[in-house]
């Protein structure tokens, strides 16, 4: 049976930052002109993280700055997903092959954050990762770290019971997919459904503005 107030808490929270993210569009100015975007949402103005330590595959801490000089794409999942998780990781490595000529050191990047570290080890976000594109960030941390990581970008997740057996479990996780800019700041969100042509597309626009 499904925890009905673990599910009553998630859906209050999807709801709280999901109105967070549209309050973000209806009532602040329109961002500044710049290329048309066919998918990426880009909030008005970039919103700064507060600091974070995720644990990377290659077992390297991965922090703010890290991330700068990119756009990255962030994607929350866990590996034991039956679904979503990997039909949308396969999505953007299709955006990814797209934009493999542009130049290594602004190349958009893709980050996969595991957000059930009880059963995926580092190493094992890594294979998965890197199962659908060799260039795709894996990371993970604790449950406090990505509660608090996962929060600043307006993105939830939660642990629910499943099935009869004790420790039996899934992970119910946002779906959008959230855009960092090249100063590692909160710069959009992409909703599904995902069009990788058109991720790609807006990908390498706004990578050739950020030169």
């Amino acid at each position: 049976m499904f925890n009905r107030t673990t599910l009553l808490i998630l859906l209050v929270a999807v709801a709280t930052a999901a109105g967070l993210v549209t309050a973000q569009y209806v009532f602040a100015p329109k961002p500044p002109a710049g290329p048309a975007l066919k998918t990426v949402r880009l909030l008005p103005t970039p919103r700064e993280l507060p600091p974070f330590a995720l644990r990377q595959s290659d077992r390297t801490e991965l922090m703010p700055g890290e991330l700068n000089g990119h756009w990255t794409v962030v994607f929350l999942g866990f590996t034991f997903c039956p679904d979503i998780c990997p039909t949308t990781l396969a999505q953007l490595s299709v955006a990814q092959k797209r934009w493999e000529a542009l130049p290594e050191s602004t190349r958009p990047r893709v980050l996969f954050v595991s957000v059930d570290p009880e059963r995926d080890s580092i190493e094992t976000i890594g294979e998965y990762a890197h199962g659908f594109h060799k260039d795709t960030l894996a990371a993970t941390a604790d449950v406090p770290a990505l509660e608090k990581f996962t929060k600043s970008l307006s993105l939830v997740f939660a642990k629910v019971p499943q099935g009869d057996e004790p420790g039996q479990y899934t992970i119910d996780h946002s779906a959008a997919l959230v855009l960092l800019d090249p100063k590692g700041r909160m710069a959009g969100v992409i909703q599904p459904p995902l069009d990788p042509v058109a991720i790609a597309e807006d990908l390498i626009a706004l990578d050739k503005t950020s030169r």
